[in-house]
């Protein structure tokens, strides 16, 4: 096999990989849906209530070990094997998404890594540390998401652009409300809005990049 074939033969891979963040995303909504249902620990608004809430709980909440009322969290395990499939899909996404670019630049190495090191960070979520982990994938993910913006700009996606700049705004407002307390009573769904958005515009760009890779092969 010489390098040409070689060559054919990594896109045509890459080509069924780009699939998996689709199904991840999916699943990762079906877990935590699951996840949700098992709940029944409060929140920290209201402790003794049977539910999860989507005005009051966090997402996080559902990858605790224990619930607000003192109990072992049931939910858990549906919780982080969302999280964990949520973050191999994203990997997986960073690491094909410079292949959407014809021009290559270095900077989408630099996209490439950290927005890799932001998911690898995020799968230790309920390990226990969870500020100082959200603090750094928070890091990674936002350097990788604004190079993503800068290099959609240059190919002249402006309505991604655009798409981009809102759910990077809307992630900044959440980590400011967290940090500062400030409006805590709104973060629970502020959160979900966010992730609702964000995971929309990665769905977007694996589109491209599947179509992308699909006319190279």
């Amino acid at each position: 096999m010489n390098l040409e074939e070689m060559d054919v033969g990594l896109k045509r891979i890459n080509t069924l990989l780009v699939f998996v963040p689709f199904v991840g995303m999916f699943l990762f909504v079906c877990f935590y849906f699951i996840a949700s249902m098992q709940y029944t620990g409060g929140s920290y608004v209201f402790p003794n209530q049977t539910n999860f809430s989507l005005q009051y709980n966090y997402l996080c909440d559902l990858l605790e070990t224990y619930q607000f009322d003192g109990t072992l969290n049931k939910a858990r395990f549906s919780a982080r094997i969302a999280l964990a499939i949520l973050c191999i899909s994203i990997i997986l996404f960073w690491k094909l998404f410079p292949e959407l670019f014809i021009v290559k630049r270095k900077m989408q190495v630099l996209m490439q890594i950290t927005g890799m090191l932001s998911m690898i960070v995020l799968f230790f979520l309920a390990s226990g540390n969870h500020d100082i982990i959200i603090r750094i994938a928070g890091i990674f993910g936002t350097i990788a998401h604004i190079i993503a913006l800068f290099e959609l700009y240059k190919e002249r996606y402006f309505k991604l652009v655009l798409f981009g700049v809102c759910s990077l705004i809307l992630f900044l407002i959440n980590y400011y409300l967290y940090e500062t307390e400030l409006f805590l009573n709104l973060l629970p769904v502020i959160q979900k809005i966010t992730f609702i958005v964000c995971l929309s515009w990665y769905a977007i760009l694996n589109s491209l990049l599947y179509k992308q890779l699909k006319s190279n092969n």
